[in-house]
């Protein structure tokens, strides 16, 4: 995978990029899908984001941290926003944002109630491609709050399309494209297409604004826009750090309108109170759909403001607008370049895939893969929280309620967040979550390392990691804790660019272990109560897979010894061991580290399978359980099956034993243990091919999993009566349709198969781990057999699926696995897609059925997509899975050739 020939156009952009030549990322996609309804625009004493600060208001009230809007695009830091404002002469708001239920409204949580989609984009967003339907009919706000509402948890969430606005395709499909003719010259084309059979009418404001910033604080000067040449009009803009910027916009359909508000705060329609200047943020709201014509600002200036264009688009057709935002004043903005720069970044785009996806794929799996990317690539998204001036509250505003300075986040006082991330969601999570976000940055290693790389680094800076150590997981509570798979993630992307590249970033590998050294010692400070090796954690991101809230404070005196939370640890021991090798070799003081992650990880495994009550392992089920630990120190096994029992497979680091001749210390450790510790020294294996004793044929493996445990857990990880479903691992096993009923002292529990939306309220509803599929721990599970088959070689086989009497290799298992996985997204023999389930529009409209949606998890028995529904986030891992599948057509990757060399010569 080394490159050798020339880098694309792409690729230089990015490396001008990296070096500071150019900076081609410093506008992109970094407008939020949604601001309402988040924690940091939550200044309430109970903590009640979502009606402190609901969908009615976001019309009407500035936004004191961030942006929202459709297709949205800005500067690194939201001072200048663009993005999409339509009406469809029927709905009673204009349409500015995307709508969706409140985690109350919604009869499974929070969801977006819009189909909109990332269809392509570059890392540097050179291009970028987005479509968003919007009906012809009146949008159903009130029929969709009513219906959901009116919905149990046993029935499924009531969608947009249920409601048949999209029948006889009476709907328009609004594609937004952007171009970079330079970093800062952003070409913009919007082309709306009616599908449906008559003529209809459709208002596109191509909105820019400035983010609010002068409201909170009187010393930041107030931006401002303003209409210039009124012979061929084009919009001025003034800002004190970004210079004077020119906004263009063809005329060919006419010469629009051009509006002009404030965005400020309507404070008469919310609070009854006047209005500091008659022009306020939802003033094109008013003047479109109420036509009320003195909204505006007739002198056309101000901080918000659009080209109206009113059309009557004929059945079939089709319109286009032409835009570009530029540091340059222009004679000709829409002259033959204008064109020449859209049809070269396209044609750039594809040559830059050309050399990221293998051309072994299918098409249809290249199609699911470069969407997968592009959609990670929009979600990328401006974050600004600064927890102690959101306690403390403005200085030009009332003073926030006291209580929170002993609420939400009030511990985090020194977090200071202003860069842009990448989201899982940028609607329904709009914020950061921090084992999210170690995933994402595996995929995205695909087509920007050194993003990934920033990324993945900048959540453990100091203005992040709280002083103690502690990762924060997300804006509803920094405290929760979240599985540690940033060591993970730093050793895949430190062996992708080596492999990719032919050489590794020790300088940024270093960086991230020092950072895990401090989140090492916070967890095993903080989350090893009895101090005996076994640790707990709480639901770990696993929401509602346990018999009861794993959150929730034990009985006084009782402990819960997690399966999933010790593994987890073991894991994070055995990649801190990886990484501290892999930078050994230059500096002999990491063999020290080295040699402490062997010692702590032999421990975990040791107390995780010791012959005494307290083991995790249960010899008569074959499985891993968690415990509680009663105050006089027995033990009660919760004896489910779920995906907690099968997270110690992720504890596992194989490699070629002559790898460590380069280490004498690491191996004189291991000896010891051999030697002084034989109840741990069985963790650590080493086997030889039968035919030769050869050092290089030797492979020696870590692992907190004993080879016949090993056996035992497969055989319940592929019985599609469990675990092995056809589209992936399900987190719950199917047994529990007939749900598991347990009565621990006084308490009394229940676990069910749920493989689609949640039954319970645990968690709030909106997320479910009680069967469903889920990409980020179907991945471990698959590149843990990848490793189990490095050592095991050919000689370990397992019935898969279980019972069938088809043996495979570990290997081939973790092949039949990524196949498995790639089939939700892909088409099957008769043309359909998994994921969209029953809906025959997506399965067989021309303009519907290659648009891929990328959900938080997936049914499963049918692998339809639910949750979240754009979460390419982790979801987006399918890429990765893709990828691998790619090469693996290609010809095998000799991975141990491949560890001998990075780790030799780094």
């Amino acid at each position: 995978m080394k490159q050798t020939k020339s880098a694309s156009a792409e690729q230089t952009r990015l490396d001008d990029a990296n070096a500071g030549r150019a900076r081609w990322r410093a506008w992109g996609p970094y407008v939020s899908e949604r601001a309402w309804g988040t924690v940091r625009e939550d200044y309430s004493a109970n903590g009640d984001a979502w009606n402190y600060f609901p969908h009615d208001h976001a019309r009407s009230r500035a936004y004191r941290w961030s942006e929202d809007g459709l297709a949205g695009f800005c500067d690194e830091q939201q001072r200048i926003c663009f993005a999409l404002a339509l009406w469809n002469g029927r709905d009673p708001i204009l349409k500015e944002r995307a709508f969706g239920l409140t985690g109350a409204e919604g009869n499974h949580g929070e969801d977006v109630k819009e189909y909109y989609y990332y269809l392509d984009a570059t890392p540097t967003h050179s291009y970028m491609k987005y479509l968003y339907k919007y009906p012809h009919a009146e949008y159903p706000y009130a029929q969709l709050i009513a219906e959901n509402k009116r919905r149990s948890k046993l029935e499924p969430e009531y969608e947009l399309i249920d409601t048949g606005i999209f029948d006889e395709s009476r709907y328009f499909d609004v594609f937004v494209e952007y171009a970079k003719a330079s970093p800062e010259d952003i070409l913009i084309q919007i082309t709306a297409h009616n599908r449906g059979p008559d003529a209809a009418r459709l208002d596109i404001l191509p909105t820019l604004w400035f983010r609010n910033m002068w409201s909170w604080d009187a010393e930041n000067e107030k931006p401002e826009l303003v209409l210039s040449n009124r012979v061929t009009p084009f919009v001025e803009l003034h800002h004190t750090d970004l210079g004077t910027r020119y906004f263009y916009f063809k005329d060919t359909l006419g010469t629009p309108d051009v509006l002009f508000t404030e965005n400020d705060t309507n404070t008469e329609r919310l609070y009854g109170q006047p209005n500091a200047s008659p022009y306020v943020k939802d003033a094109f709201h008013n003047y479109i759909v109420r036509g009320q014509k003195d909204v505006v600002n007739p002198a056309q200036r101000g901080t918000k403001a659009a080209p109206h264009y009113s059309l009557e688009i004929g059945g079939g057709e089709s319109a286009r607008i032409r835009l570009r935002l530029t540091n340059a004043k222009l004679a000709e903005p829409f002259g033959a370049e204008f064109d020449a720069v859209f049809n070269a970044r396209k044609s750039e785009a594809d040559e830059f895939y050309a050399t990221v996806i293998p051309a072994t794929l299918t098409d249809d799996e290249k199609l699911v893969m470069r969407q997968a990317l592009a959609g990670m690539l929009w979600s990328k998204q401006y974050y600004h929280y600064n927890v102690r001036r959101w306690l403390e509250g403005d200085p030009t505003q009332p003073p926030p309620p006291a209580s929170r300075w002993h609420g939400r986040n009030s511990g985090w006082q020194h977090l200071y967040n202003a860069d842009v991330i990448s989201m899982p969601d940028k609607w329904e999570f709009p914020w950061y979550a921090s084992w999210d976000l170690a995933f994402h940055c595996v995929a995205l290693a695909l087509v920007d390392l050194q993003f990934a790389k920033d990324q993945l680094f900048l959540v453990l800076r100091e203005w992040y990691t709280s002083p103690t150590g502690q990762i924060p997981a997300y804006e509803w509570d920094f405290n929760d804790v979240n599985p540690p798979v940033h060591a993970w993630a730093a050793q895949r992307i430190f062996e992708y660019e080596y492999l990719k590249t032919g050489k590794g970033d020790r300088a940024w590998l270093e960086k991230v272990f020092q950072q895990l050294l401090l989140n090492f010692t916070w967890w095993v400070n903080r989350k090893d109560a009895e101090a005996n090796n076994l640790f707990q954690g709480g639901f770990l991101g696993l929401d509602n897979i346990g018999l009861f809230d794993r959150n929730m404070k034990m009985p006084d005196g009782f402990v819960l010894e997690q399966s999933d939370g010790t593994s987890w640890m073991a894991m994070f021991c055995v990649r801190m061991l990886a990484l501290a090798l892999g930078l050994a070799r230059e500096n002999p003081v990491y063999q020290h580290m080295a040699t402490k992650f062997v010692d702590h990880a032999l421990l975990i495994a040791g107390a995780m399978n010791n012959e005494t009550a307290a083991s995790l392992w249960s010899e008569q089920d074959g499985f891993f359980y968690d415990h509680l630990r009663r105050p006089d120190g027995s033990h009660i096994q919760i004896p489910t099956r779920t995906m907690v029992g099968l997270i110690p497979l992720f504890a596992v680091l194989a490699a070629p034993v002559n790898l460590f001749a380069n280490f004498p210390e690491f191996l004189e450790r291991l000896q010891w243990f051999g030697k002084h510790r034989p109840d741990l020294a069985d963790k650590v294996t080493v086997r030889s091919p039968a035919q030769s004793d050869a050092a290089s044929q030797r492979h020696a493996m870590i692992s907190i999993v004993h080879p016949e445990q090993l056996r035992r857990l497969l055989a319940y990880m592929l019985d599609e009566n469990e675990f092995l479903s056809p589209y992936g691992l399900r987190a719950v096993s199917k047994i529990y349709k007939h749900p598991l009923v347990v009565d621990v002292q006084g308490y009394h529990w229940e676990l069910d198969y749920a493989p689609g939306e949640s039954t319970t309220n645990l968690f709030g509803g909106n997320s479910n781990w009680r069967g469903p599929i889920w990409m980020p721990l179907n991945y471990l599970i698959i590149e843990s057999l990848e490793v189990y088959q490095r050592h095991f070689g050919d000689t370990f086989k397992v019935e898969c699926p279980t019972g069938s009497g088809k043996l495979m290799t570990l290997g081939e298992v973790a092949d039949e696995l990524s196949q498995r996985l790639a089939r939700i997204f892909t088409r099957d023999e008769n043309g359909r897609r998994a994921v969209f389930g029953a809906y025959e529009i997506m399965q067989t409209d021309p303009h519907w059925r290659d648009c891929i949606l990328f959900h938080e998890y997936f049914h499963g028995d049918n692998g339809s997509g639910r949750g979240a529904s754009h979460q390419t986030g982790w979801s987006g891992l399918i890429a990765k899975v893709l990828q691998q599948i790619g090469d693996a057509r290609a010809g095998a990757i000799d991975v141990n050739a491949m560890l001998q060399e990075i780790y030799r010569s780094v």
